[in-house]
C-alpha cells in the first residue's frame, strides 16, 4: 500500500492531533503518502483531501481539537453518499483509510469496508470512553482531568458559602467521566446513566452529612443520568440545603491532551498504519490490559460499553 488517508469524525477529543501525527509520521517512515480529509466524512464526500507531510504535523502533539477539523455528515448516512466518498478515494489512488472517532464514526467506517471494500482502520477517539472493546479511548483521560480540576475549584467556593453544587459532566449515555472525576474529586454523590437515580437515597446521603455539620458538597451528574433541573428541584425539596449548579460542557472536549492520551494516540496511530501496510482493513485498534489489540470493527461495535461496577461501589464507600 503506497497511499492512505486519515480523517477525524464526530465530536473532537484531546489527542486526535497526536493520532494524526502518528499516522502521518509512521506512513512517512514506511514510504507511504498520506492525505487528510478535512471535516471528516463530509470532506471525503466533497473531495477535500490534502497531502500531509511530517512538517504538516509538527508542533501538534500538544494541541487539543483536530487540525483536520470534524463535522457530522447526513449525506454519509446514505448509500449514495458513501459511494461518492469511496469513489473519491479510488480516484486519487488512495488504498487505505484511518478513521479516528467514536461509535458513529466506526459504523460509517464499517459501511465503507463492507459495501465498497475500502480498507479502513478505526482508531477510538472520544471523551466518552464508551467503546467496550478497548479499555481506554483517546481523549477520555484529558476530559476527566479537566472535569476534576473544575471540581477542585468548585469545592473551594462551595465550602466558603456552605453550598452543595451539582456538577454536570459530559458522556452522553456513559457515566465514565462522572465516575472517575467524581471518585478522584471526592464527590459526595455520583449519578450515572448506568444506575437508576434514587433521589431519596441521594438526599439521605446529603442529610447524613448535614447532621454531622457538613454544609457543602459535590454531586457529580452525568448528562445522561437525569435532567439537571430535575435533580436540583428534587434535592432542594428533600434536604433544605443551598444548591448551585455548573454545567462543564464543551470545556471537557478541548485543552492540551494529557501524557496518557498522547501516548495512547501515538501507539494506536502507529498500529493503524502498520495494519494498512499489511494490506488489512475493516479492523479497529484499541488497548486491553496495556497491550494494543485489533479486531474486526463489526465485532468491536457489538461489545457493550463497560461500566466498572466495583469502582462505582468503592466510590460510594469512600463518599460516606
Amino acid at each position: 500500500m503506497k497511499r492512505i488517508a486519515v480523517l477525524t469524525s464526530g465530536g473532537d477529543a484531546p489527542g486526535m492531533n497526536a493520532a494524526i501525527r502518528a499516522v502521518v509520521r509512521t506512513a512517512g517512515y514506511h514510504h507511504m503518502e498520506v492525505y487528510g480529509s478535512e471535516r471528516g466524512y463530509a470532506g471525503l464526500i466533497e473531495g477535500e483531501l490534502k497531502m500531509l507531510s511530517r512538517r504538516s504535523v509538527s508542533d501538534t502533539i500538544q494541541r487539543g481539537g483536530t487540525i483536520l477539523k470534524t463535522a457530522r455528515s447526513e449525506e454519509f448516512t446514505t448509500y449514495e453518499g458513501r459511494k461518492k466518498a469511496a469513489e473519491n478515494l479510488s480516484d486519487r489512488g488512495i488504498e487505505g483509510l484511518v478513521v479516528i472517532g467514536g461509535d458513529g464514526s466506526f459504523r460509517g467506517a464499517n459501511d465503507l469496508w463492507k459495501e465498497f471494500g475500502v480498507k479502513v482502520i478505526g482508531v477510538p477517539g472520544t471523551i466518552d470512553n464508551d467503546l467496550g472493546y478497548t479499555d481506554r479511548t483517546i481523549g477520555f483521560d484529558t476530559a476527566v482531568n479537566t472535569a476534576l480540576s473544575s471540581i477542585n475549584n468548585l469545592r473551594d467556593t462551595m465550602s466558603s458559602h456552605d453550598r452543595v453544587v451539582i456538577v454536570q459532566v459530559m458522556g452522553r449515555r456513559s457515566g465514565e467521566i462522572a465516575l472517575h472525576a467524581g471518585l478522584a474529586g471526592g464527590a459526595e454523590v455520583i449519578l450515572v446513566p448506568e444506575k437508576p437515580v434514587d433521589f431519596d437515597e441521594v438526599a439521605s446521603i446529603l442529610n447524613r452529612g448535614k447532621a454531622v455539620g457538613k454544609t457543602s458538597g459535590i454531586v457529580v451528574l452525568a448528562e445522561g443520568a437525569c435532567p439537571l433541573e430535575e435533580a436540583m428541584k428534587e434535592l432542594k425539596e428533600r434536604t433544605g440545603l443551598s444548591f448551585r449548579s455548573t454545567v462543564l460542557g464543551y470545556i471537557q472536549r478541548g485543552g492540551s491532551p494529557t501524557m496518557a492520551d498522547r501516548v495512547l494516540a501515538s501507539r494506536l496511530g502507529v498500529k493503524a498504519v502498520e495494519l494498512l501496510k499489511e494490506n488489512k482493513g475493516g479492523l479497529a485498534v484499541g488497548v486491553k490490559g496495556g497491550a494494543v489489540v485489533t479486531l474486526p470493527i463489526g465485532e468491536a461495535l457489538a461489545i457493550p460499553a463497560f461500566f466498572d461496577e466495583e469502582l462505582y461501589e468503592q466510590a460510594k464507600i469512600l463518599s460516606l
